[in-house]
């Protein structure tokens, strides 16, 4: 099978699979120099030959999980189950300036404008979704979303029951909570919020039900339009998307060093530092090598994206004792002492004074956002018990960053929203079987 590669709409190359497992990408020969599809793989004349069977930057723009089963059941038996028959499917519409399409076929018309308004004033996130999907069927990701989530299927497979979902539009990404996960949109909303108040952050808006977050998309302009290229450190890390967990922090540090211009270097670090102490002081577990990524719209203009994906991964049951999910200087855990400090000093060149106003003004910031995180206990019941175990894992997290062994700042004057509630039920992971068929009846 042949791809034709397209770069804010221009034909600049070719995708070719060759036998089960080996991709080629060959550039076209009027191709300019800014017509670069991933930052690791400057136009030139010589094929690049990958022993996989998308190159990175492809597979970085492929679906996890259960919409990457959804995908292979549904088109499997049309075009294949293989990755790139997949990106055939989806890659009209990919997040950054990429589209990919089977070669000689024509991109289509623009992904219809869509008003979130609606889906954020409803008062059911399932419903919601699904006449969100109705209305934006047309491109890659959007089309296989309603086989699960359309009106007349979603009683058969409820979004409910799976662990994370989402849509992309033309101008946002749209995300769903879940029975295994409630209200992780609010979750991911309240953390943004603090992220915000310290760093370049994306914008996002929740659902007055608190199951559904939009997240502006930072790689489009003023008119909706694909503007930056945008590259997650697990393609420039030459790794495959199921392995976002197993890199380090100096590995990253090299990427930025290989990647962003040196006058831009020093603050893609700070940033960097800054998404470090974040995911301490809010006890992110999922901070992962997909959840960093640079924009550029040529080599000489690269920096590193808003933060986003920002979650308080510990007040859900299953999650409560997962490590820091990048590790540095060979571990991963959340008492890294006073090597946290060191690392950031020799890694990102950041001194111990500039760490110091980060882990001040992070504290600022959880204390400014702890009671809009009381408010919405009030506002919805079923948040009441995560909402107390955020705001116990963001003190716990705080306190970590300023005690004696790690940056020995002193107390923290977190404010009323931190005291006066009673302690939640204590999380209990649930019991998995392995081995066990669903085909026999209950006893």
């Amino acid at each position: 099978m042949k791809l034709s590669v397209y770069v804010l709409g221009r034909d600049v190359g070719v995708l070719e699979q060759v036998g089960d497992f080996k991709s080629v990408l060959t550039y076209h020969a009027g191709a300019a120099e800014n017509d670069l599809i991933s930052l690791t793989m400057p136009v030139r004349t010589e094929s690049y030959v990958w022993d996989d069977q998308l190159p990175p930057v492809l597979q970085m723009n492929l679906p996890e999980g259960y919409l990457l089963q959804v995908l292979q059941e549904q088109f499997g038996p049309h075009v294949g189950a293989s990755p790139i028959a997949l990106l055939s499917v989806i890659g009209r519409n990919m997040v950054g300036r990429l589209q990919v399409a089977a070669t000689g076929a024509d991109l289509g018309e623009p992904a219809k404008p869509f008003e979130v308004a609606a889906l954020l004033k409803g008062d059911n996130s399932e419903a919601a979704f699904a006449q969100l999907v109705r209305q934006h069927a047309t491109s890659g990701v959007s089309g296989v979303v309603p086989k699960f989530l359309d009106a007349q299927q979603v009683a058969l497979v409820p979004l409910a029951a799976h662990r994370k979902t989402s849509l992309i539009t033309h101008r946002h990404i749209i995300k769903g909570s879940s029975h295994r996960l409630p209200f992780i949109a609010l979750n991911e909303y309240l953390c943004m919020q603090v992220a915000s108040r310290v760093m370049p952050a994306a914008k996002t808006e929740v659902s007055d039900d608190g199951q559904a977050l939009v997240v502006h998309r930072f790689d489009v302009n003023r008119n909706g339009q694909p503007h930056w290229g945008m590259e997650d450190f697990c393609s420039l890390l030459g790794l495959r998307p199921a392995a976002k967990y197993d890199t380090t922090w100096e590995r990253i540090a090299r990427a930025v060093r290989d990647h962003v211009p040196g006058n831009r270097r020093l603050e893609t670090f700070r940033q960097l530092a800054t998404v470090l102490l974040l995911t301490y002081a809010l006890r992110n577990a999922d901070c992962h090598a997909k959840n960093l990524a640079l924009l550029y719209t040529s080599r000489d203009d690269v920096h590193l994206s808003p933060t986003y994906d920002m979650l308080t991964t510990c007040v859900y049951a299953g999650y409560q004792h997962n490590p820091p999910g990048i590790e540095f200087m060979g571990k991963k855990t959340w008492t890294p002492g006073k090597n946290l400090q060191k690392f950031i000093a020799a890694t990102f060149g950041i001194a111990l004074k500039e760490q110091l106003q980060m882990v001040e003004a992070i504290s600022d910031a959880v204390a400014d956002v702890g009671p809009r995180v009381r408010e919405a206990m009030k506002a919805h019941s079923g948040f009441s018990d995560i909402g107390k175990r955020m705001l116990m894992a963001w003190a716990e997290g705080i306190n970590g960053l300023r005690e004696e062994r790690v940056y020995a700042i002193g107390d923290w004057k977190a404010g009323a929203a931190f005291k006066s509630f009673s302690a939640p039920p204590k999380l209990v992971s649930p019991k998995v079987k392995v081995g066990s068929s669903p085909l026999p009846g209950k006893r």
